[in-house]
């Protein structure tokens, strides 16, 4: 349900409103909006009468909303939202945001190595993994607390901010003290108690897309951050499992547009995650800034070949550094700034 105040409605009225909204056992969540205000219902299992709002004082209209998506749905705000990262750079506020970095803190000099490369490479946001999700129990699981402190040396020596992925309420804790972004991965989409966590934050979410997940599923997962009062949720797509076996995932560009249209949320692409093939993140990446992505985020390493993760997606700095001009050229025809 969204209540539309009418537009001379007083504090007292609003508050009213508010104060029936919870009397009643929901959830009411206050949307400014440049032509008014509305207060969101959540927390009901089935419709409500819209009578029982629109009787009250200052109620101009009760607007029944069916999706289950309602706080990232553009039923309850039509404009798109800008998430900002950090002072004077946000996702969504067209600029073209550019995550650059290894795919794990491997160690202090080859993060600060590389994290000196994307900035001067033009990169906004400096991406690397202190926790790592990986398939075989015997893989290289990340530093840590050791590498987030190693990412909070980057920033403090380079000035990006800094996003890193956590998996439990444990790494969280750690994320949330040393980066500026926290990144929820696309194995945990649908972990949903971390999620109602992450939503308890005061830092910005970037919420990649499940690997089996619909759109409707994804921006369901946005609603349990939402709904817990964050409301700085940063959607990614970072591909989906299909029958094609020439990449190691399948980049869902599709989802974009179509994410755009159902959620005012702004949408970042991972063509690294999504293709798993070195030579395919440009031409992708190109790609995701052409369907009108807010931004990409992109796996860089200086020695691939010697990472310890996802080393064949990585691209090398002298790539990277060519792919920003390009996407900087092609903001020129598609409107953004870099």
């Amino acid at each position: 349900m969204l209540i539309i105040l009418g537009p001379d409605h007083s504090k007292e009225q609003l508050d009213g409103v508010v104060a029936r909204v919870s009397a009643l056992g929901y959830k009411p969540h206050i949307i400014p909006g440049e032509h008014g205000t509305a207060i969101g219902v959540t927390g009901n299992a089935g419709p409500l009468d819209p009578r029982v709002f629109e009787s009250l004082p200052g109620v101009k209209q009760a607007i029944p909303v069916t999706k289950s998506y309602k706080l990232a749905g553009r039923d309850f705000k039509s404009p798109d939202t800008a998430v900002e990262i950090s002072p004077g750079l946000s996702v969504g506020a067209g600029r073209f945001i550019v995550m650059a970095g290894p795919c794990a803190v491997e160690s202090r000099e080859q993060t600060l190595r590389i994290a000196r490369l994307v900035k001067k490479a033009g990169a906004h946001v400096l991406r690397g993994g202190a926790f790592k999700p990986r398939t075989s129990p015997y893989a290289f699981q990340g530093l840590g607390e050791e590498g987030l402190k190693i990412l909070a040396e980057a920033r403090a020596e380079t000035g990006l901010p800094v996003v890193s992925e956590a998996l439990d309420p444990a790494s969280l804790e750690l994320v949330y003290k040393y980066a500026d972004v926290v990144q929820i991965g696309a194995r945990n989409m649908q972990n949903f108690s971390l999620l109602r966590e992450a939503g308890k934050l005061d830092k910005p979410v970037l919420l990649k897309r499940g690997l089996s997940a619909t759109v409707d599923e994804w921006l369901q997962s946005a609603e349990y951050l939402l709904a817990e009062g964050n409301a700085r949720i940063i959607l990614c797509e970072r591909g989906i499992r299909t029958f094609s076996s020439h990449t190691r995932n399948t980049l869902d560009l599709n989802a974009v547009p179509v994410a755009q249209k159902l959620s005012h949320l702004p949408v970042m692409v991972d063509p690294s995650h999504g293709t798993g093939v070195r030579d395919k993140v440009v031409p992708l990446a190109r790609a995701a800034a052409a369907v009108g992505a807010h931004g990409v985020i992109i796996e860089v390493h200086d020695r691939p070949d010697e990472a310890l993760c996802d080393g064949p997606q990585a691209m090398p700095p002298e790539v990277f550094a060519e792919l920003v001009e390009t996407l900087k050229k092609l903001g020129g025809v598609l409107g953004y700034t870099l």
